[in-house]
Parts: C-alpha cells; sequence; structure tokens
C-alpha cells in the first residue's frame, strides 16, 4: 500500500481522536466541570480501529499494542450509557479485535520477525514507545474501574495524568521515528490534558 495512503489513515484516525478531544474539552468548559459525553466515546472506537490498522500497516507494535485493551474500554462505555445499537452491531464491535488476534496466531512467526525483530528500529525505542502506549491504555482500564464503582461513565482526574504523561512518551518516540501522525495526535492531546487537569482541581 502506499505510504501516503498508510499515512491518510493514521491521519484520520488522529482526526477522530483530536475531536474527541475538542468535543470533551468544549462541553467541559460549559458545564465547568470535566464530563464523560457520549460522542467522546464514539469518536474514539472509530479512532482506535483506524489507528490499530495505520499501525499494523506501518508494522509498529507499539501502537498496535496500545489499541487492544483501550478499545473495548470504549465498547463498555458506550454500553453503560446505554447507546442504541442492534444487537448484529454489538456483536460485530466486540469480535473485530478477536479476529484480528486470531489472525496474529495464524502467523505469529511473521508478526513477531515484522513487528518485534525490525532492525530499523533500536529495541530500547520500541520499548520507549510500547512503555508509553501501555500508560494511554492504562488510563482507560483506570476509567473503566473507576466509573465501574460508580455505576456511570466517568472521566476522572487519574485519567488526565496518565494521558500526559503517556502522550509526552508516545510524542517523543514519534519524534524519533519522524511519524507526523503521532507527532499531531499527541501534541493536541497535551494541551487539553492539562486543561482537564486544572478542571478537576477546580472542582
Amino acid at each position: 500500500m502506499p505510504s501516503i495512503l498508510i499515512t491518510g489513515i493514521g491521519l484520520l484516525a488522529q482526526a477522530f481522536f483530536s475531536a474527541r478531544t475538542l468535543v470533551q474539552w468544549i462541553l467541559s468548559e460549559r458545564a465547568r466541570k470535566v464530563l464523560s459525553p457520549t460522542l467522546f466515546w464514539v469518536l474514539s472506537l472509530c479512532g482506535s480501529a483506524l489507528l490499530a490498522l495505520y499501525g499494523w500497516l506501518r508494522q509498529d507494535f507499539a501502537v498496535v499494542a496500545g489499541q487492544m485493551v483501550s478499545y473495548y474500554v470504549y465498547v463498555w462505555n458506550l454500553h453503560i450509557k446505554r447507546v442504541s445499537m442492534s444487537g448484529f452491531v454489538w456483536a460485530a464491535l466486540i469480535l473485530f479485535p478477536v479476529v484480528a488476534m486470531a489472525f496474529v496466531a495464524g502467523h505469529w512467526e511473521a508478526f513477531i520477525a515484522d513487528f518485534l525483530m525490525r532492525s530499523d528500529i533500536p529495541r530500547w525505542l520500541l520499548i520507549c514507545g510500547t512503555f508509553g502506549q501501555l500508560l494511554l491504555t492504562l488510563r482507560f482500564v483506570y476509567q473503566w474501574l473507576y466509573s465501574s464503582k460508580r455505576g456511570q461513565s466517568e472521566l476522572p482526574s487519574g485519567f488526565w495524568w496518565l494521558s500526559l504523561f503517556g502522550a509526552s512518551i508516545v510524542f517523543g518516540y514519534g519524534v524519533m521515528r519522524s511519524d507526523i501522525v503521532l507527532m499531531l495526535g499527541q501534541g493536541f492531546g497535551l494541551v487539553v490534558y492539562v486543561r482537564n487537569i486544572i478542571l478537576g482541581r477546580q472542582e
């Protein structure tokens, strides 16, 4: 696939992520408190699927790994918010990563060679990028646990702190890899994460 098309997919994914951040930011500023709007999770789900595809086409383990867990947290938040969708759509959303993992399992040797043993990416850099993505994933695990206890979808201050640290690392990873998609996506998010931390303290 042409590299310009792959970059286009990545930029579209980050457009969804930037849009979710912008929506959440605007609505929170209006309410003067941190909100968890439904549209935030819909845009998250779209962006996650596209960014996973982008990471796969670029053979970037850090990007792909970062989307696997958070994807299901997005689905859970849509469920807890009682978003109306047909049973077929819910089943498709749930099975999408499962099918992808089944494909990887059937081609695990090629996956390890192409994604984990690349000579053009230093091992330390791959570990660093994966750690940053892990933090960005853990923020959604934390959000899920926090919201589950309260029975409603919320975005607590810990979510934004994890976002800030994870995004900073992934931004640096993007700079080292000259990945404009990661740099643009995480650079915009850093501003909003800081603002949500401030809003959370004001509450």
